[in-house]
């Protein structure tokens, strides 16, 4: 499989008890590292990467602030960190939230050296990072992500922005961050429906490229669920390796990359029809795929339907599609504004086998039919 050779190393690491950072590295001489570590090292890790100690911009949420800016706080000593609070929810990645980040920002007075935080789950990563990529024509980007869907996929790989009433994530760029500081004992407190939220993600990683992390999923979910310290730092870890490979493979998803999407055409879909909050990002995903493994189904003959969909099945949604005023004309109307759309043909990542994804602009009405069906159940 096309991420073997990648996931050898990694995977060797991660199973060593990740003694030492995950490495993303971009090409060109670019890289960064994701670093499994107590908050507290986030201080020493800036400094490690040459910012200096001095004005820094802190962009969190009110549930992340209440809970854990003191710890930041301290892990800051010797910084000057401006704190911009936003309201928490998806409905703060929109245009009025980061102009309020650059009044904000720009009324304190930066240079190109001040490094802006998020510190956040996926909406404060992707709205702190799109503000960092534009301001001053980029600031430095440090990601503390505190979501289990950002410690294993939105904060790593460099995409930043905002969303528009067309659709998700419809404005935005992509921009590298400095470093990636994760404590996974932050999740310790995340509330179980951003847990099952992020699980969708962790499991999508092992679906399209890993089917021994997805062995290990398997044999371990009752673990997972019950949050058991040492099996959430390798699952993390071990999710955010694979995610790591593929983004070092192809940064501005040209190719490779796009496979990271799977089920999220869906979802996506789920999200813009039935309004963005009613489900959370991971719920609308963890749909998403439901539909993605049958369409899967419909184009292998041989697909190991069972065994993938049994797991998808086990991440909690709060209540099925069907419950909600959304009809299948609706939601396949909406994935007409998919951004992964190439010139008007719908882009759609299918399984060959579980770990063999792809993508397929060659799926038919009747096809999309049959996956929503699959969705809708």
């Amino acid at each position: 499989m096309f991420l073997e050779r990648s996931l050898r190393r990694v995977v060797v690491a991660v199973m060593r008890e990740l003694s030492g950072p995950i490495p993303v590295n971009i090409g060109g001489g670019r890289s960064y590292n994701i670093h499994l570590v107590p908050l507290a090292r986030l201080d020493s890790l800036l400094r490690e990467v040459r910012l200096q100690r001095g004005p820094c911009v802190v962009v969190t949420d009110a549930n992340v602030a209440g809970r854990w800016l003191p710890q930041l706080a301290e892990a800051l000593d010797g910084w000057d960190p401006s704190v911009i609070v936003l309201p928490a929810g998806e409905q703060t990645k929109s245009h009025a939230s980061v102009r309020s980040v650059y009044d904000k920002v720009l009324a304190q007075g930066i240079d190109r050296q001040t490094p802006v935080i998020a510190f956040g789950g996926g909406v404060i990563g992707d709205l702190a990072g799109f503000a960092a990529a534009t301001l001053l024509r980029g600031l430095p980007l440090v990601h503390v992500p505190t979501s289990l869907i950002a410690q294993v996929d939105s904060a790593i790989g460099g995409k930043t922005g905002i969303n528009h009433a067309a659709g998700k994530n419809l404005i935005g760029s992509f921009y590298q961050p400095r470093l990636v500081c994760t404590d996974t004992s932050i999740l310790d407190t995340l509330p179980s429906l951003e847990w099952a939220s992020g699980l969708a993600e962790v499991v999508k990683h092992a679906l399209i490229a890993d089917t021994q992390l997805l062995a290990y999923l398997e044999r371990s979910w009752h673990k997972v669920q019950s949050r058991e310290p040492a099996t959430v730092r390798t699952m993390v870890g071990w999710a955010a390796a694979v995610k790591a490979a593929i983004v070092a493979e192809d940064e501005k998803e040209q190719g490779r990359r796009a496979i990271l999407n799977f089920g999220h055409t869906f979802g996506h879909a789920i999200e813009r029809v039935a309004g963005y909050g009613a489900y959370t990002h991971g719920e609308a995903v963890a749909l998403g795929m439901r539909a993605a493994l049958s369409l899967s189904a419909r184009l292998h003959k041989h697909f190991d339907m069972d065994r993938a969909m049994s797991l998808v099945c086990q991440i909690p949604v709060r209540y099925p599609l069907s419950s909600q005023p959304v009809s299948v004309d609706a939601l396949m109307d909406a994935m007409r504004y998919d951004k992964k759309a190439s010139r008007g043909a719908l882009r759609l990542v299918a399984l060959r086998a579980v770990g063999q994804a792809y993508v397929t602009d060659q799926v038919t009405r009747d096809a999309l039919l049959a996956a929503w069906a699959a969705a809708y159940h």
